[in-house]
C-alpha cells in the first residue's frame, strides 16, 4: 500500500510538473521568459543554503519552487506565530516544497514526514540536512523582481512584485 501511495504521488508530481513546463511554453509568447533550473541536492548539505546557492548561481529575482522530492535526517522549521524554530531528528520524506526565491530574499514552507506518516510543516530554516537526495526544479520569469520589503501591512518583511520595464 505504501509503494502505490508512493507511485501516485511520484505521478502526480510528474503531471503538475509536466503542466507547468507546457504553461510556461505559452508565456513565451507573453515576451516573458521563463527559465527552468533542475538540480540536485546531495546527503549532508543544507537543503536552504543550497536553494540560496542555486539562487545566486543563476542570478534568479523572480522565481518559485516547481517541484522538490527527497529525504532529510535533520529538520529546522519555524512553526507558524513562532519566534524560533523547532528542530529533531531522524528519517523524513520531503512531501511538499513550496514558496518564492530570489537573490533578495526567498520565502520557502517545507512539509515533511516520518515513518509513521506524521507530518509537520513551516517556514524552511537552516539545518535541513538532505539524508539520500533532493531533486528540485526551480523556475523564474524576467518579467517580475521579487524584493522583501516593509510595507506597513505587517511587523515583516513581505513579498514586493514590481515588473521589469523592458
Amino acid at each position: 500500500m505504501v509503494d502505490k501511495k508512493r507511485s501516485m504521488s511520484r505521478l502526480l508530481i510528474t503531471c503538475l510538473t509536466l503542466f507547468v513546463f507546457t504553461a510556461c511554453q505559452t508565456t513565451a509568447m507573453n515576451k516573458e521568459t521563463v527559465s527552468t533550473y533542475a538540480f540536485r541536492l546531495k546527503p549532508g548539505e543544507d537543503l536552504k543554503e543550497g536553494i540560496e546557492k542555486q539562487a545566486r548561481a543563476n542570478n534568479i529575482h523572480a522565481g518559485w519552487i516547481a517541484t522538490c522530492a527527497g529525504s532529510l535526517t535533520d529538520y529546522m522549521l519555524r512553526f507558524a506565530n513562532m519566534p524560533e524554530g523547532s528542530s529533531g531528528n531522524g528519517h523524513f520524506e520531503i512531501v511538499s516544497l513550496a514558496g518564492t526565491v530570489s537573490i533578495n530574499g526567498s520565502h520557502l514552507h517545507l512539509s515533511i514526514s516520518d515513518s509513521t506518516g506524521k507530518t509537520l510543516g513551516g517556514h524552511l530554516m537552516q539545518g535541513c540536512k538532505i539524508y539520500t537526495t533532493a531533486e528540485i526544479v526551480i523556475q523564474a520569469t524576467d518579467k517580475y523582481e521579487f524584493t522583501r520589503e516593509k510595507d506597513g501591512s505587517t511587523p515583516w518583511e513581505e513579498l514586493q512584485v514590481k515588473e521589469k520595464k523592458k
